[in-house]
C-alpha cells in the first residue's frame, strides 16, 4: 500500500513535469484513498458515472475552487504591460474572474450537498434537473437565506454565466449586465456580504454531511 500513500501528497514537482495529467489526477487519488480504507478501487480504470458522482469528489473540488477564488481576488494583477488607460479596465475583469470561481465554488459545494441528501442513484436520476448555473435554486435547501443573499446568488450566477468568462453576455441579453448594477445597489452589496454568504453556504456542508 505504500506505494499507493506516496502519491496522496501535493506534489507541485509532478505538476511542473505534467500539468495536465496531474490536474486531472483527482479520481485516480481517490480510488488510492478508498483501497488503502479497504474498499478497493482499480486507478488505472476509467471511472463509472457513479465513481465521478461520490459526494467527496464534489465537496473537494468547492475547497479547490474556493482556494483559487480567494487567491485569485487576493492578488493584484501585473498590469504593467497594459496600456495605461486600459489597466482599470483589465482589473476590473481580474476581480470578474475570481468572482466566477466564488460562483462556481458556490456551485459545486451545492451540488455535492445534494448528491449527499438525495444519494446517488436518487441524483443521478434527477441529474437533469442541475445542469444549469442558477445559484438561487441550487441554494432552495439551504436555511435562512435572506433576499440580499439571493440577491448576491442571482449576481454571481451572472459571473459564473458569462460575465466572468467574457465581456458580452450574448445576443439579446445585453441588459443582463445591467442586472447586477442594480441588484448590488438595491441591496447594498459589499464584499464581507458576499464573503459572509459564501462562507455559511459553504459551512451548510457540515450539517448536510453529518
Amino acid at each position: 500500500m505504500k506505494p499507493f500513500a506516496q502519491h496522496l501528497q501535493p506534489n507541485r514537482d509532478s505538476f511542473a513535469a505534467d500539468p495536465f495529467g496531474y490536474g486531472a489526477l483527482a479520481w485516480q487519488k481517490w480510488a488510492m484513498v478508498q483501497t488503502l480504507a479497504g474498499f478497493p478501487k482499480d486507478p488505472s480504470k476509467a471511472p463509472t458515472s457513479e465513481d465521478l458522482k461520490s459526494p467527496v469528489l464534489w465537496l473537494t473540488h468547492a475547497h479547490a475552487m474556493s482556494e483559487a477564488a480567494a487567491a485569485v481576488l487576493r492578488a493584484k494583477p501585473g498590469l504593467e504591460t497594459m496600456p495605461i488607460d486600459v489597466r482599470g479596465v483589465c482589473d476590473s475583469q481580474f476581480c470578474a474572474v475570481g468572482l466566477m470561481l466564488v460562483g462556481y465554488s458556490l456551485e459545486i459545494c451545492l451540488k455535492g450537498m445534494a448528491i449527499v441528501q438525495k444519494g446517488i442513484d436518487g441524483y443521478s436520476s434527477e441529474e437533469r434537473k442541475y445542469k444549469h448555473h442558477r445559484l438561487e435554486d441550487l441554494a432552495s435547501f439551504v436555511p435562512g437565506l435572506s433576499e440580499k443573499d439571493k440577491a448576491i446568488l442571482q449576481i454571481l450566477t451572472h459571473f459564473v454565466s458569462w460575465a466572468g468568462r467574457y465581456p458580452d453576455p450574448g445576443s439579446g441579453r445585453e441588459s443582463n449586465s445591467m442586472e447586477i448594477f442594480s441588484l448590488s445597489e438595491k441591496h447594498a452589496i459589499a464584499a464581507k456580504d458576499l464573503f459572509s454568504l459564501a462562507g455559511r453556504v459553504m459551512s451548510h456542508a457540515r450539517a448536510v454531511t453529518a
